[in-house]
């Protein structure tokens, strides 16, 4: 065997074909030619030097050809040949050698896009078992990223039709890299989503299907897939070329023809977040091709476009990372993977099972279970939960109870795994509580793929647990292939690691220096790599949670764990942002794009998911307390944060308040394609379905009995005509909201008639009212009207606004009227006429207790008669 080895070794076949080549073109010139081939070859220099003449004066082809690949190399050789060639009048030969080169080029084309679709024509389920990807891959919902969140957000103040999201199919793929209004294709393509939500395998489709000719067809002649984990724990250095070559079937590839054309080729780099935030001076990007060097610096060099510049690149990402890649970006135009449509988790579930009864009865119980329906739309969490029902199903059993939560479906899948094994006891409990510790040493350390040595150091190499949680991988090395491991799935990796907090608080060997602390008090840079851990953390500190942990692995949980988290929450403050009065100069047609988060990560609405994880109320609650304002900005909600934020408003103590800025509240729905039939019948359809709003689940939080929220401000957000109804119905009956503030928001006026009936209802409890509108004349009419009929309403801040003079007549005449309550009138910063003032002066003296705040107020000389 060691002798096979060796034999491998030899010369590169492409250097052999480039040899041939060579040699055939010489062969074919007359002695003449080949005489002046010689003379023109020693003014061809390569760093300034070139072959000495003496070398070159007596060389029959054969020696030049040794001379020519031993000074320039074999592929340059080629190149240089065809150069000097024409030079030396043998134009022809020139010709042909040019015709070999672009034949090779296209045979060895075609013959790599078989070798891809062999390669890839299956994927490994989590499990190991390797599936056809035609089969198991379930159409994903893609929508436009945050590049068009200033659209959605500033618009027209008319009804939005909101851009929806599309089914992955081919003609989706292909829109990627489409052109924009001038006609220009972006090279760069980020496709982002949370973990689990089917990234990694989109990007293999779409490699998939490029080979099979679907995509990009006659755009891309080369495309490689590019692990960027992977890459970067890669021992050694390697060049761009060393890792193309990795991925052809074999050493004959024309490397230096497939770089010749970068803007004919495509890079798909996987899972680009793993890249560090910061990158040393020293990992500065390669911008040479055939450079050997840290997998580091060739990603860095690719994503900046300082390698290869016009070669296209699609890039997968979690929605951590895209605010910490932009640096490295060059005018990405961004995608969301947003996971299974209603319908196609349907259709994953029936590709899952085999058994058509079983796939209908499994997918039955999971569609009348809400919550467990609802976490589906993520497709690990759907594999784990078809992998559970599969076990239950042929066993005669159905699911155990199931939470809302992505922590508890994970738990569970591991108690099943466990059970489905016959594996339990002391032994296995041991093996996972080191199996827990691998993933976290993993996670601090960026690290996703393990050796054999790392198993054998924990004595997991052959345990039960390694063959339950870990997929193993081959690489082929030089001499010998090379054996890592890794978890199911990144996610379960994150999960595993959280748990070790838990499992090893106690202390002992391998517990986690400076405990859960640690964890939660990771620098910026950390941050947005452990969110997912920190998630599950909380996931797995509620009671239940923590029950069943005690129970599966035979262990004590120290409550001061939980203490120590709820203390870290208590301790955390929120994005500064201006004051209520400082928003009266912007005007909301000017506003600029909205940045990017500096780190990629909304903190804010990543601490609501780790509460939301909980789902334990009096936590919640008890950890809001020391947060009296909960701030988000800039953020563009999907269903799941909606969820998220509902369950926390819900869980509100008195007095909280909650402030929206520049938030999108308009949904991005799912693009269906219409049958033949429902087209032709679509006049005749006269019927329309209500729409409902975004924000609803938030607005039914509200409503709450157990809901403390006291104020609610929403700052420069565009309120759709159906935001406005459902928060109108909000205001009517929510027990403690107390305040609400309209910050430069957008509005039409069947939203504020709309709003105006929420207030004025008799049993609104708002009793302040601060608005700053854009078009606040159209405004006026319906705050009139709430003057007169709210029984609650005792502050009203115009603070900042336009106020013409018509508009302080009517305020003035709503004020006078005998049922209005209102108590305090601000009009701080706000410029008023003479004839406006003494208005509002006959205003204070008619009514006493109301008082207006002014400036010039108090001084006005003359109040108006009658």
């Amino acid at each position: 065997m060691q002798v096979s080895s060796v034999i491998i070794l030899p010369v590169p076949s492409s250097e052999a074909l480039a040899r041939e080549l060579l040699l055939a073109a010489l062969e074919d010139l007359s002695q003449e030619q080949l005489k002046r081939f010689r003379h023109k070859l020693r003014d061809a220099p390569l760093d300034g030097r070139s072959i000495p003449w003496g070398r070159l004066e007596n060389s029959d082809p054969m020696d030049l050809v040794d001379k020519l690949t031993q000074f320039y190399g074999s592929e340059p050789a080629v190149d240089v040949t065809r150069k000097i060639l024409k030079k030396a009048d043998a134009r022809d030969v020139a010709m042909r050698l040019k015709e070999q080169q672009l034949q090779r080029k296209l045979e060895y084309k075609k013959k790599y896009r078989e070798h891809v679709l062999l390669q890839h024509a299956k994927v490994k389920e989590r499990n190991a078992r390797s599936v056809k990807i035609n089969k198991r891959f379930t159409k994903l919902l893609i929508a436009p990223g945050s590049g068009a969140v200033e659209d959605e957000l500033l618009g027209s103040s008319e009804e939005p039709e909101p851009e929806r999201a599309r089914r992955s199919d081919t003609h989706t793929f292909n829109q990627l890299f489409r052109g924009n209004d001038q006609g220009l294709r972006p090279l760069t393509v980020v496709l982002q989503g949370p973990a689990g939500i089917g990234k990694t395998m989109a990007a293999k489709k779409i490699l998939y299907d490029w080979a099979s000719g679907k995509l990009y067809h006659g755009q891309v002649d080369f495309a490689f897939f590019m692990p960027c984990g992977e890459l970067m724990e890669r021992p050694g250095t390697r060049s761009l070329a060393d890792l193309i070559l990795d991925q052809c079937p074999d050493r004959k590839a024309p490397v230096r023809q497939i770089l010749a054309h970068p803007q004919r080729l495509l890079f798909i780099l996987d899972g680009a977040d793993e890249l560090p935030a910061v990158v040393a001076p020293e990992a500065a990007p390669c911008t040479d091709p055939f450079e050997a060097t840290s997998g580091l610096r060739v990603l860095s060099g690719l994503l900046s476009q300082e390698l290869l510049p016009l070669a296209r690149l699609l890039v997968t990402t979690r929605n951590v990372a895209p605010g910490r890649l932009q640096g490295r970006l060059c005018s990405p135009q961004c995608a969301e993977v947003r996971g299974f449509s209603d319908k196609d988790k349907k259709k994953y579930f029936f590709k899952f099972f085999q058994d058509e009864r079983k796939a209908e009865r499994a997918y039955r119980f999971v569609k009348e279970n809400e919550t467990l329906f609802a976490l589906c739309f993520v497709p690990f969490v759907c594999w784990i939960v078809c992998t559970v029902l599969q076990q239950q199903l042929e066993l005669g059993r159905d699911l155990s109870r199931t939470s809302k939560t992505t922590t508890s479906v994970y738990l569970l899948f591991i108690a099943s795994m466990l059970k489905s094994a016959g594996t339990n006891g002391p032994r296995v409990q041991g093996e996972l509580r080191t199996l827990c510790r691998l993933a976290r040493e993993g996670i601090l350390k960026h690290q996703a793929q393990f050796s054999e040595n790392e198993l054998e150091r924990l004595k997991l190499q052959g345990s039960q647990v390694q063959a339950l949680f870990l997929s193993k991988k081959e690489l082929l090395g030089v001499l010998e292939k090379e054996v890592t491991y890794q978890f199911v799935d990144q996610s379960f990796q994150e999960f595993l690691a959280a748990l070790s907090y838990l499992l090893e608080a106690e202390g002992g060997p391998g517990a986690p220096a400076g405990g859960v602390q640690m964890l939660l008090n990771s620098d910026v840079e950390l941050r947005g790599h452990l969110a997912l851990t920190t998630r599950f953390l909380f996931g797995l500190l509620s009671a239940e949670r923590i029950r069943d942990i005690e129970r599966h692995f035979g262990c004590v949980v120290p409550q001061r764990v939980k203490q120590d988290t709820l203390r870290w929450v208590q301790g955390q403050g929120h994005p500064k942002v201006a004051p209520v009065g400082a928003d009266k100069n912007d005007e909301l047609e000017d506003t600029e794009e909205l940045e990017e988060e500096e780190e990629g990560l909304n903190l804010g609405l990543e601490l609501l998911y780790c509460l939301y994880e909980t789902q334990e109320d009096a936590f919640v609650r008890q950890a809001l307390s020391s947060l009296p304002e909960m701030v988000l900005e800039r953020v563009r909600f999907t269903r799941m944060d909606l969820e998220v934020l509902s369950y926390c408003v819900q869980c509100c103590p008195a007095g909280q308040a909650l402030r929206l800025v520049s938030c999108g509240l308009v949904e991005v729905k799912e693009k269906k394609k219409k049958s033949l039939v429902k087209r032709l019948a679509g006049s005749r359809n006269t019927t329309k379905q209500a729409p409902v709003s975004l924000l609803r689940p938030l607005c039914e939080a509200m409503t709450a009995q157990q809901c403390g929220l006291s104020v609610l401000i929403l700052s420069h957000c565009k309120l759709p005509d159906i935001v406005c109804r459902d928060l109108s119905e909000a205001l009517k009956v929510a027990p403690a909201l107390r305040e609400l503030s309209l910050l430069q928001s957008r509005l039409t006026e069947a939203g504020l008639r709309l709003l105006s009936e929420g207030l004025a209802w008799p049993k609104c409890q708002v009793q302040t009212l601060r608005v700053q509108l854009p078009r606040l004349q159209e405004a006026i009419q319906y705050l009139v009207i709430v003057l007169q009929q709210s029984q609650a309403l005792a502050t009203l801040d115009l603070s900042g606004c336009q106020l013409p003079g018509f508009m302080v007549s009517s305020l003035c005449s709503a004020l006078k009227y005998p049922t209005c309550c209102l108590k305090t009138l601000s009009l701080t910063s706000v410029e008023l006429s003479d004839l406006s003032l003494r208005e509002l002066q006959a205003v204070k003296i008619s009514k006493p207790d109301l008082t207006i705040l002014h400036s010039k107020l108090d001084t006005h000389p003359q109040p108006l008669k009658g």
